[in-house]
């Protein structure tokens, strides 16, 4: 399988203010249960993933928003 980066800058940033958000919410008290378990996972699957530079939900489509 190829891993080639397939994610840009702003595709990156956007992940990880989403996941600072999650935390932000959770450690303040505004989600909980199940609404902050789900969150909470597809906040450190975007952190990973923007680290990484590489979404896997892209690749079988053949997209990418990082410009070449």
């Amino acid at each position: 399988m190829n891993f080639n980066k397939n994610m840009g800058t702003l595709d990156r940033a956007i992940r990880l203010i989403f996941a600072v958000v999650v935390a932000v919410l959770y450690f303040t008290g505004n989600i909980s249960g199940l609404a902050a378990t789900i969150l909470g996972i597809l906040a450190v699957i975007f952190v990973l993933t923007s680290f990484v530079g590489f979404c896997p939900l892209y690749a079988p489509f053949k997209l990418s928003t990082r410009k070449e």
